[in-house]
This record gives C-alpha cells, structure tokens and sequence, in this order.
C-alpha cells in the first residue's frame, strides 16, 4: 500500500489508524506549502488533489478520510477500531463525517486559509475569528454527547472516529491554541499517549 500525506494535514488520522492496524504500508509526504498536490505528477494519481489517499496493493485507490478509515478497520478487523454491527458502523462513519465534513471545512479551514472565504484581505481576521468560535461550539457538541466515564468517543470504545477527533483536537491546541472542553481534552491526552499516534508524529516530524 502506498499512503499519500501532508504533515500535519488531516491526513495524520489514517497514519494513526494504517499505524494502529500495522498493515505495510510505503508512506509518500506532499509538500502542500508548495502545492505539491496540484502537481501533474501527482493529479495524475489523484486527480482531488487532496490527501489522505491510498493507492492498494492492487493497483486500485481509496479516497475520503471516512472511507479510508472504514477499509482500513474492515480489512483489518483484528485492530477492533470498528465497533460491530450495522449501529456501531453507524455511529463511527456519523461521527467521522461530522469532523471531515463540518468541523474541518467549516472551523479550521476558515482560521488557516480564510482566503477562500473572502475576496478582501481585511475581512480574513474576522473570518480566522468566526473559524475560532465555530470551532468552539462543535466541540461543545462533541463534548455534551459525550459517553459517560468514557475515554473515547463512541461507546463501543477505541474507534476509527477518535483518530479523525484526534486531528482536529491537536489542531485546536497546537496551532489555534484553543482551550478544549474537559472530556475532550482528556481524550488529546489519551490519544498523545498511544505509541501508534506516536509513530505517526515522529514521522511527520511532530513532537510525540
């Protein structure tokens, strides 16, 4: 398997699962600060342009973080980051659409590239602060459906869906330096612990 990413894009969710499921797998690292993503070369994989993207075994490709996320935990079901049944499978793809289809475009993408959300460089600070404090009202979301006494998101336990949380969290507390709510807080700390979002940092060149 080949895995194209961005450093510290979101991409680090599915390091942390391909490093969860310990699947081989041959990581390939785009520089999007000089828009290797739009390079020929690469549309010529991945005609998106976006990361993360598997390319199998087979020749064939997986695209879109939820979807990656759900083969990953399917063909490697002794990793248990799927919670079982229909329900279970459910909740995990509810919850990671709500991050790479709400939380991410809406918040952060608003705070690191408000350019797209305006034509007029004096309004992007007020862009970066709406990103801010939507940021803040998803993750009080997250936080008051929170399962009680748990450490993960999901009830089941360790999911799929705290790798894509995971992302979006360190986001927040390393580049947007935003406070997180308590049960998502203590779920960062959790996650930072883990050795498989351990190996993912180190080899993006994040501290671990």
């Amino acid at each position: 398997m080949k895995f194209f990413y961005a450093p510290g894009a979101c991409s680090i969710g599915i390091h942390i699962v391909l490093e969860e499921v310990g699947a081989p797998f041959e990581p390939v690292a785009l520089d999007f600060k000089n828009n290797q993503q739009h390079t020929p070369e690469y549309k010529a994989v991945n005609p998106k342009s976006k990361v993360p993207f598997l390319v199998r075994d087979d020749g064939s490709t997986v695209s879109e973080f939820p979807v990656i996320a759900w083969w990953l935990a399917k063909t490697f079901p002794a990793a248990n980051l799927l919670p079982g049944g229909a329900e279970g499978e459910l909740r995990a793809l509810e919850a990671m659409d709500y991050i790479c289809g709400t939380v991410h475009p809406q918040a952060f993408t608003r705070q690191f590239r408000p350019s797209r959300f305006t034509h007029r460089p004096e309004d992007e600070p007020r862009v970066i602060e709406q990103g801010r404090e939507l940021a803040r009202g998803y993750f009080d979301v997250i936080a008051a459906g929170w399962p009680r006494g748990s450490t993960w998101w999901l009830p089941f336990g360790y999911s799929v869906a705290d790798a894509a949380l995971f992302f979006v969290e360190w986001w927040a507390a390393t580049r947007s330096k935003l406070d997180l709510p308590g049960p998502l807080a203590a779920h960062l700390a959790a996650m930072m612990a883990r050795p498989a979002v351990k190996r993912a940092l180190t080899r993006e060149g994040f501290p671990a």
